[in-house]
């Protein structure tokens, strides 16, 4: 055995349908999957619009911060070993972006502490999972990171909608 866990494989089409916390007569929840393994981002994200979510995929994390200047996500979920910019300082950014956006983080290695050192050091804490993950176990945590979120005031300035900072916001930054 090489030490890796290994699941069973099961048809998208399989996949059992999870209860959501969103309304029907609301827009579904954004969600901005990256991975620079394209398999496993498209993977998640065909699993979660089967579940009733707007997905939209990134395979690097310059993409996907064009994404979110485009269309704010609600949740990102990002793999951390990738090249260029980390999936650390990713959601780092799209926070500072999209501050009411929720985050959960995944990777094939083991989280230790030091990992998440510069997050924790910037204010944020950030929900960490292990590679692989089974997808009803994805898609509880999706639930769970969006029952979380707080809606922050939203500032509209031309045709872009720009999430505004409150003021003990602006005044923990500087």
């Amino acid at each position: 055995m090489d030490g890796t866990t290994r699941l069973p494989t099961v048809p998208v089409e399989a996949m059992p349908r999870m209860e959501s916390n969103h309304r029907v007569d609301q827009n579904p929840p954004v969600v901005l999957v990256v991975d620079d393994e394209r398999v496993i981002a498209d993977t998640l994200s065909v699993i979660l619009g089967k579940n009733g979510f707007a997905a939209m995929t990134a395979y690097n994390g310059t993409s996907a911060l064009e994404i979110a200047t485009l269309v704010p996500p609600q949740l990102l979920i990002s793999d951390v070993m990738m090249p260029g910019m980390s999936g650390i300082d990713l959601a780092i950014a799209i926070k500072d972006a999209v501050p009411n956006c929720e985050v959960i983080l995944f990777s094939a290695r083991a989280f230790t502490a030091d990992l998440l050192a510069s997050a924790r050091l910037a204010g944020l804490d950030f929900m960490a999972l292990t590679k692989p993950v089974h997808p009803t176990e994805m898609l509880a945590r999706v639930s769970e990171r969006l029952a979380l979120r707080k809606e922050v005031p939203v500032k509209k300035t031309g045709t872009q909608t720009i999430p505004s900072r409150g003021r003990a916001e602006r005044e923990k930054a500087t």
